[in-house]
């Protein structure tokens, strides 16, 4: 007889590892072919962990109220991080070192290029404003209605992305270049375009210290890779290699970001899809495009007179 701590190991390693398969080692499809068993954990997705975490069928109230909660939460903490502005600038100094010793510190060029040529930066400017939300909604969108087999993971991967984030906002605050006095211009401020909660009145109500990483790099990567891997139409799929390529720029030509800061964002962004893998078993382009419909267990027929003989 199996003590309680016997009971409690043995149930464990049962969670764990998966309950093994039961009865024969095959089923009988609909077909009336003879097919191996699948065993639950592998059909649900049987990563490093062995989590049973099948893919559910997104419901559009519950995404509509999480993203909604999700977002304001994220705001909310990100603003209330310490702008403490003299070690933020202290590490700006810092990363812009780090740059210069690898040669690649150019953002200030680029960002005085872009900036005499009017309409480019006033474009990059309304870009850097809106795009960031209206194309990440837009690929979730489309994730919701044409993948919903692959949706929740690939939502995953763009929460945990955030959520990260934040823990480098609140360890390494960093102003970003146009608040250093180096020589870089605040293109918000001094085209006076609307949109940016970076410059003008509006810079009162977000944190200016949280450069670091660049979600606008690890949302617009996110938005790129799922549409270079879901997507059908090559145009789509060239369409998402160039968008987080064009943010890129953009971020640097406004003096919101310098280079380390989107390697930061890409960083996020891995510790989001290891997160999706070992919680799902595989990376969303990876599961199923959709969620199979859970069929009712079939009610066995009452056995016949011939049946009751033998």
């Amino acid at each position: 007889m199996i003590g309680g701590g016997g009971r409690f190991w043995q149930t464990l390693y049962l969670w764990v590892t998966g309950p093994e398969p039961m009865g024969d080692s095959t089923v009988t499809s609909l077909g009336g072919r003879r097919e191996a068993a699948v065993p639950p954990a592998r059909a649900a997705g049987q990563g490093p962990l062995r989590l049973p975490r099948a893919p559910r069928r997104p419901r559009l109230w519950f995404e509509v109220l999480l993203i909604a909660v999700s977002y304001w939460t994220y705001s909310l903490i990100r603003n209330a991080v310490p702008e403490q502005r003299g070690e933020a600038l202290r590490n700006a100094g810092l990363v812009w070192h780090v740059e210069q010793q690898l040669g690649i510190a150019v953002e200030r060029s680029v960002n005085h290029v872009a900036d005499s040529v009017t309409w480019l930066i006033v474009g990059m400017n309304y870009y850097y404003a809106t795009l960031h939300f209206v194309v990440t909604l837009g690929v979730l969108v489309w994730l919701y209605r044409g993948h919903p087999g692959r949706y929740a993971a690939a939502r995953l991967v763009l929460f945990a992305t955030t959520g990260v984030a934040l823990v480098g906002y609140y360890l390494f605050p960093l102003a970003p270049p146009r608040l250093t006095h180096g020589g870089f211009v605040d293109t918000v401020a001094v085209h006076h375009t609307w949109g940016s909660m970076a410059s003008g009145d509006l810079k009162h109500m977000s944190n200016q210290y949280a450069a670091m990483p660049s979600m606008h790099i690890g949302w617009s990567l996110w938005c790129g890779l799922v549409l270079f891997a879901l997507a059908r139409v090559p145009w789509a799929r060239v369409l998402g290699l160039l968008y987080p390529v064009a943010t890129l720029v953009v971020i640097v030509a406004t003096a919101n970001h310098f280079w380390l800061d989107a390697v930061g964002g890409v960083a996020c962004l891995a510790f989001g899809y290891g997160v999706a893998r070992v919680w799902y078993g595989a990376l969303p382009h990876a599961l199923p495009r959709h969620v199979p419909r859970q069929r009712p267990p079939e009610t066995p027929e009452p056995a016949g007179p011939a049946d009751r003989a033998a």
